[in-house]
């Protein structure tokens, strides 16, 4: 009743005047998230002062993402606030931007974006905002080496909120390849002389010329020999038994059997280990990591994106998605207490450092993109 007290008291003060609408919708996700109150009392303290509530537009990866994003964080939050949250998806972080440039300004308002690139990128197409932080108090929690590359890229500002994190690290069959011989061949098992045929790729540029790079024994943040690369691409492509375009299609071949080997998401591979698929998981040396990030751009309505993502951030609520989606959350494990489930996790660093954990250089990658991705679009087409 104490809870429900300081609600009602917070409403009167915005019905009075005394709040501006920036500060009623802040302080009303603090106090509903610290009270654990975000239903019954709490739905109608919100409704009835925002007679009419904001809509905003989230475009996301669909799946068990998007299920776990509904259920722990859109639908408090709208009970809490009155607003609505309308959630779409993207098979692909490019499809967005190709519907803001021919769409207008407000067609699109918070994207789950892939990271720090593809940061750089909207930010150099001046498609970004200037965050209130005053009001996104949960960003205490979030990892600062998380943070840092977005604040290389605009140190005065954020225009996005890092959320979660995981690697592209390479999944096995157990009943084909054992854990030691894994270990072993670290990234030469995409490669793996005896399962030619039964091979999987994600079909992405990025991730395929990153392989290439290890394959090669290059740093991936510095190829210095290309030709060497497109040789093992080719190379790959021959004992390939298809490349995968989504995480659906990836649990589906390695939960069939079908391929016994290829590159995946983590997250992925602990979905199917927790449905007791017998799928194994490493990350060789400088695989793949990335992060990905709560983007908020312009002709959004920042004031109430900025209360919704404070909710995300919550602890409980970043546990609770993190667990549905099962990738690690934003959040410093030396700050906030982790579950056991998070804490098996694939990628999970448990001393909030990420120091083992190898991210692309955006400015690296950003600028050869249109060079390489069309010469990987012939290697994949077979030339």
């Amino acid at each position: 009743m104490d809870s429900v007290k300081r609600l009602e008291r917070l409403r009167e003060r915005y019905m009075n005047g005394d709040l501006d609408r920036r500060t009623f919708l802040r302080m009303l996700g603090i106090a509903g998230v610290a009270a654990g109150v975000t239903g019954g009392p709490m739905a109608a303290v919100s409704r009835q002062a925002l007679a009419q509530g904001t809509e905003i537009l989230f475009d996301g990866w669909g799946g068990v993402v998007s299920e776990a994003l509904r259920r722990h964080a859109f639908n408090p939050y709208e009970e809490a606030t009155g607003n609505r949250v309308v959630d779409r998806t993207f098979g692909g972080e490019e499809e967005v931007l190709t519907g803001v440039r021919a769409g207008q300004v407000g067609d699109y308002h918070v994207v789950h974006s892939s990271g720090v690139s593809w940061y750089k990128r909207w930010i150099d197409a001046d498609m970004g905002v200037a965050l209130d932080l005053d009001n996104i108090p949960n960003m205490e929690y979030v990892i600062e080496a998380l943070l840092e590359p977005y604040y290389k890229i605009t140190p005065d500002y954020l225009s996005a909120v890092p959320y979660d994190y995981g690697t592209t690290g390479i999944a096995y069959n157990r009943n084909f390849i054992s854990d030691e011989e894994a270990q072993e061949m670290g990234a030469m098992l995409t490669m793996h002389p005896d399962h030619q045929g039964r091979i999987g790729g994600w079909a992405e540029w990025v991730t395929r010329i990153w392989y290439g790079a290890l394959h090669t024994g290059q740093d991936p943040n510095n190829i210095e020999d290309l030709d060497a690369v497109w040789e093992k691409l080719r190379e790959h492509r021959q004992g390939l038994l298809k490349y995968w375009g989504s995480g659906a299609e990836l649990m589906d071949l390695l939960a069939k059997e079908e391929i016994v080997v290829t590159e995946a998401w983590s997250g992925r591979v602990a979905a199917l280990q927790q449905e007791g698929y017998p799928i194994g998981y490493i990350d060789p040396p400088n695989s793949y990591a990335w992060m990905e990030s709560m983007l908020v751009l312009k002709g959004a309505p920042v004031e109430e994106a900025e209360v919704l993502i404070d909710f995300m951030l919550a602890p409980e609520t970043s546990i609770a998605v993190a667990e549905g989606q099962n990738y690690p959350p934003a959040l410093d494990p030396q700050k906030v207490e982790m579950t056991e489930k998070i804490e098996s996790l694939p990628a999970y660093d448990p001393t909030g450092t990420l120091s083992n954990l190898t991210f692309a250089d955006p400015e690296y990658w950003n600028s050869h993109e249109a060079e390489w991705k069309r010469i990987w679009g012939r290697i994949e087409r077979g030339a």
